[in-house]
């Protein structure tokens, strides 16, 4: 008996929207390119079964962007939509049949000239589309120093701490497990530290886990959660001198916030179990 056909791979699947998307595009006459990005894009290699769609249609002018903005139906052509959202002023966010997701954004040709992205892949073009679409005319902001760098990530620690103690606790986790730590990361990149280049330009976490080992990445610690500031805290610093050169006056300042920070998880954490025992109910009863 034969076995059943395997099904197709998202990364297939996503491949075959995109063929689908260009054939449509093609038929309507008004679109000039569409264009792959990320894990579509020029980054084939990195297509899993998580991956997404991520793409621009370049359309004539701003009367065909205006159209393919206001109704979908070119991109429910190519696919059925199950539910969507316009996350832009240029495009949206959409999930598909079967389990697929595409963010998306709508471009005139005239705005290509002024865009600024990062280099996308031509998936389909229509014959008299100008060359070079796939790479921005337009350079991206320029990343900030090591200097910089390094001065946020401090300064991201002394910030949150002082929110830690002030009782903000959840602005404190964002500014110490997470803005901090964003830092951490280009940082690194800066030092030529890891492995590979930073995957996407936009978001410095983006495949972190595969570019740093867990010698000058040790989430774990670094990301510990809710209650444990102080300890993110003290690793980053940790880090951050080991790498880096640092003013010590700031330092000790953020030593200091870390001890008093340490001292009052630790009471919080003595109230709490003290609470606990107290309302627990006594073997006698």
């Amino acid at each position: 008996m034969p076995s059943a056909p395997t099904p197709p791979s998202v990364p297939q699947r996503l491949l075959a929207l995109l063929d689908r998307l260009g054939a449509e595009l093609d038929r309507r006459g008004d679109a000039v390119a569409l264009l792959g990005l990320g894990s579509v894009g020029r980054d084939l290699h990195r297509l899993d079964e998580h991956s997404d769609a991520d793409f621009f249609v370049v359309v004539d002018d701003a009367e065909a962007r205006d159209r393919y903005l206001a109704d979908i139906d070119w991109l429910e052509a190519a696919h059925p939509v199950v539910w969507s959202f316009e996350n832009s002023d240029a495009g949206r966010k959409a999930l598909l049949e079967g389990d697929l997701f595409a963010e998306y954004a709508v471009f005139s040709l005239a705005e290509m000239d002024t865009a600024g992205y990062p280099p996308g892949r031509l998936h389909w073009s229509r014959g008299d589309a100008p060359t070079g679409l796939e790479v921005a005319k337009t350079p991206l902001p320029q990343a900030p120093s090591l200097e910089h760098e390094v001065g946020e990530a401090i300064t991201n620690l002394y910030v949150g701490l002082h929110r830690d103690l002030r009782g903000e606790r959840l602005t404190a986790t964002r500014f110490i497990q997470g803005y901090a730590v964003d830092r951490w990361v280009t940082v690194l990149g800066h030092l030529g530290l890891g492995r590979g280049e930073q995957q996407d330009v936009f978001v410095v976490d983006r495949g972190v886990e595969r570019r740093f080992g867990p010698d000058l990445l040790p989430l774990a610690d670094l990301v510990p959660g809710y209650e444990r500031n102080a300890h993110a805290a003290a690793t980053l610093l940790r880090l951050l001198e080991a790498h880096v050169d640092l003013d010590p006056t700031i330092v000790a300042a953020v030593r200091d916030l870390i001890g008093r920070a340490a001292t009052a998880a630790q009471s919080r954490a003595g109230s709490t179990t003290g609470s606990a025992a107290g309302s627990a109910p006594s073997s006698s009863a």
